[in-house]
């Protein structure tokens, strides 16, 4: 995502670097942590704003999209009223039970590399992948795809330096920050340690993302083979 307009009114709030205006429609918050992504989208979504049609929330930023521009100064000014103390970032703590617990096979083509990129054994990578919890800072990439934060910080590695062609459903993976599971078959760039049966995707449950921004996702080790 980019900024398609230029640079307006750009004031500093209480955590927020920087409020841009996104086109004429829009507002983009920017911040320096997804920790901080994550309070703020629950302070956004309670504050008192003027036309909001939706808030997205991404890795560093919020956009704000506007029912029209003439939402865009009141709405900005509101914004600047909203405070997020530190506490409320930190209150991100990692609770006792995940909302979701995931099975995998941790038997991924990369989970070689990853042991080599991080100078752990396999074993000691799986042990740092399910023996903390994850917590959903955002969604993209493909529907039901989930970027999950606040894992084992051991486990940041690089994305592949040639991304795959096909990765297949199901294929758990690491990037930077962030872990994943692949929604459905696709091309994709990411380190790839295990496989799961879970369904990330469902047209017929609701709601249809097996996982939303804010829920705690705890991923254990399993032998079983994928059905």
């Amino acid at each position: 995502m980019s900024v398609t307009a230029d640079e307006l009114d750009t004031v500093r709030t209480g955590g927020v670097r920087r409020i841009l205006d996104y086109g004429d429609r829009a507002l983009l918050l920017e911040f320096d942590t997804s920790a901080e992504v994550l309070a703020w989208t629950e302070a956004v979504r309670a504050a008192d704003l003027l036309g909001v049609v939706d808030i997205v929330p991404a890795a560093r930023t919020i956009l704000v999209k506007l029912a029209g521009s003439r939402y865009q100064a009141p709405t900005r000014q509101r914004l600047g009223a909203v405070r997020v103390s530190e506490a409320q970032v930190a209150e991100s703590a990692t609770p006792s039970e995940a909302d979701v617990v995931i099975d995998v096979v941790y038997d991924g083509d990369d989970l070689d590399e990853v042991a080599r990129l991080t100078g752990l054994s396999t074993a000691e990578v799986v042990a740092a992948h399910t023996g903390t919890l994850w917590r959903v800072g955002f969604s993209g990439f493909a529907p039901g795809f989930a970027y999950l934060i606040g894992g084992d910080e051991r486990l940041a590695v690089p994305r592949r330096s040639e991304p795959r062609t096909k990765v297949p459903v199901g294929a758990v993976g690491l990037a930077g920050e962030f872990s994943g599971v692949y929604p459905r078959e696709s091309p994709g760039g990411w380190q790839l340690i295990g496989r799961t049966s879970a369904v990330l995707w469902d047209v017929d449950r609701d709601p249809p993302a097996l996982l939303t921004p804010g829920m705690w996702v705890r991923f254990a080790a399993t032998e079983e083979a994928r059905s």
